[in-house]
């Protein structure tokens, strides 16, 4: 792609889309267009419509989502599942009816199915039931890799999706009731150190497995798929090892520096027992991930530190909305 062909980032605010923002203007992308959500509502059809005739960029990257943890989606599955339809169905729709080349679609591993096999390749999604807990925003994002999918193989576009592993950096939420489990974490351990090392309650057993990528990698991998016409419509995207949440536990704690004790609740669900992805479909193609673990939740405490009286200034409603796009 050339680097003044017009790209439209959806959800540029949020922390995938920031990543993603940061890593085209680097590479030296110089036609960007970002909305905020004062701007451009995605949920509403006719304006999305309007924004894609008025604009006609060659590419769009959809990095924009309305998202959260175990509670958060349990407790408002509705809106994971209409609200993600909606953006993203806009999204496409108006992307493919106003000659728009080139799609990434973000999703989630969380498409794939709770008992699939580890790793988890490409070709498991739809062999298998969904975790109950997330199912809601997981339907949404399968509905999104096959809207691209029909795309590609009806109308021979450049439609791809990207399914993440768990990602985590600067611009997560660190809101307790809908962040995911590493931003609790390190927002739990903190205010716990600042209380005195009080104990931390953490959900469920710490047996689970789960595999993170610092968001700043995937923006590579975002990157990776801007400058390439990949073969296929669905790639994992993934850092290629895992760790217990126990593990990650003792990390964010050692980073933090509390010294206070971890309590295990088991009366809170676990989720899916083990969420490892197989990237070696894109890793072949000349993807790599480069920050490792502990240097990944040392930067993003960092982050957290210079940007934590932002957190406490928003109540849930507000900061949910502002991180849809």
């Amino acid at each position: 792609m050339e680097k003044d062909s017009k790209i439209f980032i959806a959800g540029h605010n949020g922390m995938v889309g920031s990543a993603v923002l940061r890593a085209l203007t680097a590479a030296g992308f110089s036609n960007i267009i970002t909305k905020n959500r004062a701007e451009l509502n995605l949920e509403n059809q006719v304006e999305v419509n309007s924004f894609f005739k008025t604009q006609k960029p060659f590419a769009v990257i959809d990095a924009a989502a309305r998202v959260g943890g175990i509670l958060a989606n349990n407790t408002s599955p509705y809106p994971f599942l209409m609200d993600n339809l909606k953006i993203q169905n806009n999204l496409i729709d108006a992307a493919h009816n106003n000659g728009v080349q080139k799609f990434i679609f973000l999703g989630s591993s969380c498409i794939y199915p709770k008992m699939a096999q580890q790793p988890i390749k490409e070709e498991y999604l739809l062999t298998g039931s969904l975790e109950p807990t997330n199912q809601w925003y997981a339907i949404a994002k399968i509905a999104g890799v096959k809207a691209c999918e029909a795309i590609r193989k009806q109308f021979n576009k450049d439609y791809v999706s990207l399914m993440p592993t768990n990602l985590y950096g600067p611009f997560d939420n660190f809101d307790l009731e809908s962040s995911h489990v590493l931003p609790a974490m390190i927002r739990k351990f903190h205010e716990a150190k600042i209380e005195g090392h009080s104990t931390v309650t953490l959900w469920g057993s710490g047996k689970p497995m789960r595999e993170f990528l610092h968001v700043d990698d995937m923006a590579q991998g975002v990157l990776f798929a801007v400058n390439n016409e990949l073969p296929e419509h669905l790639y994992n995207v993934g850092y290629g090892s895992d760790v217990t949440i126990k593990q990650l536990a003792e990390i964010v704690q050692q980073t933090v520096g509390h010294n206070g004790e971890i309590v295990w609740d088991s009366t809170k669900p676990d989720g899916t027992p083990r969420k490892l992805l197989d990237s070696g479909k894109l890793m072949s193609m000349g993807f790599s991930p480069t920050i490792d673990l502990e240097t990944g939740i040392a930067q993003t405490y960092e982050w957290f530190l210079k940007h934590q009286n932002n957190f406490r200034a928003l109540d849930l409603k507000e900061l949910t909305k502002e991180r849809e796009f």
